[in-house]
């Protein structure tokens, strides 16, 4: 009778949904058998649901990482895209071709394409470990945007739309800002335990998202994603970091993509314990 109810309760431990995000795509990684590259994608796992968070910046790149972490590119329930640069929307080339019908959320604006400025990996921190620094503390002479996004299954968005009543797809840009101007798309998730916020690159700026999603009065249990911070002074940095912690109520953060190695470290030293690595490949719990 006991043996028969501990198995009832591990095969309803196994059935019940991951809940979690796993990186797709960036450059850097523990990971000596995934590819890196500028850009960002993750697939997140919550509330039964399914959700590409962004493609990279290499369909090739994209469909080999996918692969080889097992994702199912076919059993998904919808697409984000943050915004229009390369970067974020190459990888749609593949996924269009294993899942023609999935439908995909953009910001509603044009393409964008054009190489990575390389003033974006010109403050390098070689105190870091190399799999916290982009392409192991090497990075190539000139990293391409990928291709434009197509306007097939384009569900274009003006204003922030809620999914259901845990899952918002959130609108912002800004004009004061570099690439602000660019409208954004991010993704929170509201857990038991606080919102969950995805970012791609954060133009409009971090602590715009965060007051657009409320989240003073509704606290930022995880903060996921790029947050532009690659040029940022370090006064800036120091300043940013402790407001996220402080100001906006974040609780733990697990940076990547355009955070800059200078915001790895600031963002790792105010945050200790509560700065989770989110390299290439790695899975981050959801609350």
């Amino acid at each position: 009778m006991v043996t028969g109810f501990l198995l009832f309760v591990r095969l309803s431990a196994l059935a019940q949904p991951a809940s979690r995000i796993t990186i797709l795509v960036d450059a850097f990684s523990q990971s000596p058998t995934l590819k890196q590259d500028w850009g960002f994608a993750a697939l997140i796992e919550y509330d039964g649901k399914r959700i590409l968070f962004d493609t990279g910046n290499n369909a090739d790149i994209f469909a080999f990482n996918t692969k080889a972490l097992n994702i199912d590119l076919t059993r998904l329930d919808f697409v984000v895209l943050s915004h229009r640069h390369g970067d974020h929307t190459d990888g749609l080339r593949h996924l269009l071709k294993v899942n023609p019908e999935v439908r995909i959320y953009v910001p509603n604006d044009e393409y964008f394409g054009g190489p990575t400025p390389m003033g974006f990996f010109r403050r390098k921190e070689p105190t870091l470990p190399a799999h916290m620094r982009y392409f192991n503390g090497k990075v190539p002479q000139q990293i391409p945007h990928g291709s434009p996004w197509p306007q097939k299954n384009m569900s274009r968005i003006d204003s922030s739309v809620q999914i259901n009543p845990n899952i918002t797809i959130v609108r912002n840009l800004s004009k004061e800002r570099l690439f602000g101007e660019t409208p954004e798309l991010s993704l929170a998730i509201r857990t038991t335990r606080g919102q969950v916020l995805v970012v791609g690159c954060s133009h409009p700026g971090i602590e715009q998202i965060l007051s657009s999603i409320g989240a003073k009065e509704n606290p930022v249990r995880l903060l996921v994603g790029g947050l532009h911070l690659v040029q940022t002074p370090q006064a800036e940095l120091e300043r940013l970091a402790k407001a996220l912690r402080e100001e906006w109520n974040v609780t733990s953060i697990a940076p990547g993509h355009c955070t800059g190695e200078g915001g790895f470290i600031t963002l790792q030293q105010v945050f200790g314990a509560q700065y989770q690595y989110a390299g290439l490949g790695v899975q981050i719990p959801l609350p």
